[in-house]
């Protein structure tokens, strides 16, 4: 009875902090969605979107490092060449995005025509 007593009194006395912590324990669960989950799903659907507009003749890299152009499409894989007569069958999911290859040309062609105006 005397240890009952004890706890009773005890546990009376720190209900201030008992609420603090229930709350910081109910927000965790928000700021791992905030922080963890929901990027997550976004970047999922950055690379679906990236997968879907693929077509045949594109450029892409691959997750691994891989530059070539997509010649074929069979279900969840695509056949990439990446050489002359040397074609690769990979999945989908292996493709990193489509190489841009449009930014390099336009700079590089500006900056020619800019030195030949100054003189």
């Amino acid at each position: 009875m005397h240890a009952l007593s004890i706890l009773a009194t005890a546990d009376s006395g720190s209900s201030g902090g008992g609420v603090a912590q229930l709350l910081i324990l109910l927000l965790i669960p928000f700021a791992m969605y905030f922080l963890l989950i929901r990027p997550q799903r976004k970047r999922i659907k950055q690379q679906a979107a990236i997968q879907s507009s693929l077509g045949i003749g594109d450029e892409v890299i691959m997750t691994s490092g891989i530059y070539g152009f997509i010649t074929g499409e069979e279900g969840d894989r695509f056949w990439i060449e990446i050489d002359d007569d040397v074609q690769i069958r990979v999945a989908k999911a292996a493709v990193q995005g489509k190489v841009n290859t449009a930014d390099e040309s336009p700079s590089d062609e500006s900056d020619e025509s800019d030195e030949s105006a100054e003189s």
